[in-house]
């Protein structure tokens, strides 16, 4: 195949790339990377020196792509398919990145925050980060919240790269910081998102690593 994309099953940032590969039912092969590895850890890095998931490499064009926002850009152009993840209307394309980068940014790096601070020794705990990741978290519910009130999905008419940082970044935000109530209009649009079959098929293939992380016991049981 074509491409060959280096992740990880749990890892958020890589399933914003996955649904975006099975949105349009695009092959690749897939290289599951096992950080605690040697191997694999240097095999990444030969491949993107800050050594983190997803990348993906295109044979064909002899080039590898990191970064999940510029991966979906890339799928987008050269890979297209029945569902066009950028907008073609440069407003809505527009649009749709700046929603990228909310989710990205406010969603998914405030929940990370969180979710290494579990993994500090207590004598190592950064109190002061945490809350302030989780009033960041608050404040992006907030700005969903009112962004979805008369909307299906986050930019545009359609499904897109916006909603592929989406449904990551809320599913696992939702298990450090819970906004299925008192969140009505998020609520309704995470269920849009995990109903959508590209993303019930990453998590799927996440459930088998679901105990590594290390919220697990939070994530809803209809996902377990």
């Amino acid at each position: 195949m074509s491409l060959t994309l280096y992740y990880h099953p749990l890892a958020s940032f890589c399933h914003k790339v996955l649904i975006a590969l099975y949105e349009n039912d695009t092959p690749f092969t897939p290289r599951i990377i096992d950080l605690s590895k040697d191997a694999d850890g240097a095999e990444l890095r030969s491949i993107w020196p800050i050594r983190k998931f997803p990348v993906i490499r295109d044979h064909d064009r002899k080039q590898d792509v990191p970064e999940s926002s510029i991966i979906i850009e890339y799928l987008d152009r050269h890979f297209p398919g029945p569902t066009r993840l950028v907008p073609q209307a440069p407003d809505e394309a527009l649009d749709a990145r700046l929603w990228d980068r909310i989710f990205d940014l406010y969603v998914q790096l405030p929940m990370q925050k969180i979710v290494g601070d579990r993994l500090r020794a207590k004598d190592k705990a950064d109190e002061a980060g945490v809350a302030d990741a989780r009033a960041t978290l608050k404040t992006a519910y907030g700005m969903i919240e009112r962004r979805m009130a008369s909307r299906t999905w986050a930019a545009g008419n359609a499904f897109s790269m916006a909603d592929c940082s989406a449904a990551p970044a809320l599913f696992y935000a939702g298990a450090v910081e819970p906004f299925l109530t008192g969140f009505a209009n998020l609520a309704a649009y995470f269920d849009r998102l995990v109903g959508r079959p590209s993303f019930k098929r990453v998590i799927e293939q996440a459930r088998p690593f679901f105990p590594m992380f290390p919220f697990a016991d939070a994530i809803p049981a209809r996902f377990r």
